[in-house]
């Protein structure tokens, strides 16, 4: 029965290099992104001496928003193939943040990154609120409400069960 058992616990296991597929289709979705990213930003610069300033603003704000998506792209890339499947070697070791992000601060990380996302889109849409009745606008707002209490409420209990581990092991 105890081998079973240990069979059992080594398949569970093994089963997190199955991760491995996830992080490397993000790899190939953060290449297909940065030639996505590379066409705005020809455009953009094929554009610059016709965009008035509100038209560069936008364009700006599209280009900052794709570099928060890559970044979250990486950083979950990175923290969840350190936190769940191995870590990386030490000696190579070229990213400050390898090692210090958990799953509880990775969480806030994300959902900071989709704050930061989230503004980008609702400036965006003010800057075009002509484009957009009341209603929308309002729903927009709301959402992105939505996205900051999330956040501030994931920071809130990571803090609050930071204290309760600090307390633990006093």
């Amino acid at each position: 029965m105890k081998s079973l058992e240990l069979l059992v616990e080594r398949i569970i296991l093994s089963s997190r290099w199955i991760l491995v597929v996830f992080y490397l289709g993000l790899v190939a979705a953060l290449a297909v992104y940065a030639l996505s990213f590379g066409y705005k930003f020809l455009k953009v610069a094929k554009n610059v001496f016709i965009y008035d300033e509100a038209d560069m603003i936008l364009a700006m704000l599209g280009l900052i928003d794709a570099a928060l998506v890559a970044s979250l792209i990486v950083m979950v890339m990175i923290s969840g193939y350190e936190n769940f499947v191995s870590r990386f070697d030490e000696g190579e070791q070229e990213v400050s943040f390898l090692g210090k992000l958990d799953a509880g601060s990775l969480k806030i990380k994300v959902a900071s990154s989709i704050v930061a996302i989230s503004s980008i889109h609702l400036l965006q849409i003010f800057l075009n609120a002509a484009q957009y009745d009341n209603a929308k606008l309002m729903w927009f707002t709301l959402i992105h409400l939505a996205f900051v209490v999330s956040a501030v409420m994931l920071g809130f209990l990571e803090r609050l069960m930071s204290k309760g581990k600090d307390t633990a092991k006093d």
